[in-house]
């Protein structure tokens, strides 16, 4: 039995297909149109999927969207009829939208697809984030916790998830607790992101970056704009707010009146702490007040989603917490969980946003509409694409590009390493690209962590990022302990997907500087040899020849693009940016080789 799950409209658009309930293949639509944030109808994707699985749109048994259209539709209509005639604007821009396309999803399906309507099915949006966490995740029975800016009309749920992985039984997920729209904590955090100057749905890990260059001194402020009871619900004061009916504006005046100006887009961040001779001029002042800004909502949101945690447990029981959303990305936030719960375990989906819908909307009519018994567990997110030697071989030939092409993958690992080593930076083009927004091992940019210059050169040579921006660690699972202070995520799946921030330990903040972030802390990713034996080999040589075991890794992309898909992609990312070397496969192209122009 084939499923295919779809995501658009929205956010980030995907799909995904599973075979007998085994993830076959999965991508966002960013992916292949190198659109970033794509909300188009995924068509490339859903290409991508039907290849990977052999077979066409006809052989497919049904296909799933991630939400239901029409009440989505019904809030956004209750909602702008509530607030006339200040939604006059935006309910306008909706309907033209909404007639135009997304009140017609089961039709654009069917036509898309060339498909019978008996095979279409409709997942509500915070069920698919929830089977997208329980379903794929290890657990036969677990707590399940949803938390985005919106689906329908629910923005956070609580409940449980049971699985039959043999024998008789039935699964199921049930959501029993719900905060519903306008009161949002995810949308709460992105209306301090776009007053901290940042694109909302994409700026909101900068906030996180931020908030350790600040101290939470506006968390008084932030409590008068959101009321939180001792479960974790949450009441937003709508006079602060403008999102439910400004299509252009998150806050309004109010909000400004009681926070000071918002931060211009693009200007120059630093403070006290990042350059100490400007300490006390004006400049540094006000973005020393949006850093505080940034570290309050970051706190108020990590101690909302600690509340919420500690609700889940105390009405479910449960040993393990399963969690998705967009809210689910907050790394920091995830850090606190196994720290400050009775929960033992905590598995969250990699893909957490809407993109992650897709496979919840699959894996929820799999399991829970057709009744049949779990397979699979995510213990990777290695679903994309991947491209065959002789694919990257004919790439490069074709484009007068030198190479080296080692004879096999020990001197391909000890060239790489040789280049991290002598302060290189690489671009790392590896199997198939990751599910989910984390570059984890197979489209990543590597770097020495004990080098504190790298932070520099990563982020403003290569990406042309923010400098504030921190970098996360990456080491082998069995030397983590070594590096960070794990406590209970030790040995857990979630670390593999970069999804939780972990104290270093002092005594390391100065072995590896270059991922060690203002707070001390770091969004690790651990690594196994099965899961991805390559990735694990670098890591491996590094620490046997410098007796540090970790690197630096971050996602391989040019700001404003998605990350790399395919060799082109790469390539052009490796000549744009101050990278030494691009590793494909077992291909080597050394920047030095190129002349001035990326050329040969």
């Amino acid at each position: 039995m084939y499923i295919l799950g779809i995501s658009c409209y929205y956010h980030d658009a995907a799909a995904c297909i599973l075979k007998d309930g085994e993830l076959i293949a999965a991508s966002a639509e960013e992916r292949f149109s190198r659109i970033k944030h794509d909300s188009g109808f995924p068509r490339l994707s859903i290409d991508f999927c039907l290849k990977m699985a052999g077979i066409t749109a006809q052989d497919v048994d049904y296909v799933v969207f991630y939400e239901k259209p029409l009440l989505k539709f019904e809030r956004i209509l209750l909602t702008a009829l509530g607030t006339y005639p200040r939604s006059l604007t935006m309910f306008r821009e909706s309907m033209i939208a909404w007639f135009n396309e997304k009140l017609w999803i089961k039709t654009h399906l069917r036509d898309e697809l060339g498909i019978e309507d008996r095979k279409l099915l409709f997942v509500e949006h915070h069920l698919s984030h929830a089977a997208s966490a329980f379903f794929a995740s290890p657990y036969k029975e677990a707590a399940i916790l949803t938390v985005d800016g919106v689906g329908e009309w629910t923005t956070a749920a609580i409940g449980t998830g049971k699985a039959v992985w043999d024998g008789e039984g039935t699964n199921a997920i049930d959501l029993v607790s719900e905060t519903r729209f306008p009161h949002s904590l995810g949308l709460l955090y992105s209306a301090f992101t776009a007053y901290l100057g940042f694109q909302v749905n994409e700026g909101e890990y900068k906030v996180m970056g931020m908030a350790p260059f600040g101290e939470p001194t506006f968390m008084d402020k932030v409590y008068k704009v959101v009321n939180v009871g001792n479960d974790g619900s949450i009441k937003l004061d709508m006079d602060y707010f403008s999102y439910h009916y400004s299509a252009t504006r998150t806050f309004n005046n109010q909000f400004v009146n009681l926070f000071g100006p918002a931060r211009e887009p693009e200007i120059p961040f630093f403070t006290s702490r990042t350059h100490p001779e400007r300490a006390g001029d004006a400049a540094t002042r006000e973005n020393e007040r949006y850093a505080n800004i940034a570290a309050s909502i970051q706190r108020v949101t990590e101690d909302i989603l600690i509340r919420m945690a500690q609700h889940a447990y105390e009405i479910t029981g449960a040993k393990a917490l399963c969690m998705a959303g967009g809210v689910a990305l907050n790394s920091v936030a995830n850090g606190r969980i196994l720290d400050e719960t009775p929960f033992e375990e905590l598995w969250i989906q990699p893909e957490a946003g809407d993109a992650g819908g897709a496979l919840g909307a699959a894996l929820s009519a799999y399991h829970v509409l057709l009744g049949q018994p779990r397979k699979h567990v995510m213990e990777t997110p290695y679903y994309g694409e991947e491209f065959t030697p002789d694919q990257i071989r004919t790439f490069l030939t074709q484009n007068n590009i030198p190479y080296v092409e080692a004879k096999d993958d020990n001197e391909m690992l000890d060239r790489t390493a040789e280049t991290i080593i002598n302060g290189g930076v690489v671009g790392w083009f590896q199997g198939r690209f990751e599910w989910g927004p984390r570059a984890l091992g197979s489209r990543s940019i590597l770097a020495d962590p004990r080098r504190e210059e790298m932070k520099d050169i990563v982020n403003v040579k290569i990406k042309f990022l923010e400098p504030f921006r921190p970098f996360a660690p990456v080491t082998l699972e069995e030397k983590a302990n070594d590096f960070f202070e794990m406590g209970k995520y030790d040995g857990q799946m979630t670390p593999r997907f970069m999804l939780v921030v972990r104290p270093i330990f002092e005594n390391k903040w100065d072995v590896i500087p270059a991922v060690t972030h203002v707070n001390g802390g770091g969004r690790l990713q651990t690594v196994k040899r099965e899961h991805n034996s390559r990735y694990y080999g670098v890591i491996e040589r590094f620490g046997q020849a410098t007796g540090v075991p970790v690197l630096l890794n971050t996602s391989y992309h040019l700001r404003g693009e998605p990350i790399v898909t395919t060799p082109a992609n790469a390539f052009n990312t490796f000549r744009k940016g101050a990278l030494e070397l691009l590793v494909m496969d077992r291909f080597l192209v050394y920047k030095d080789a190129l002349d001035s122009n990326g050329n040969k």
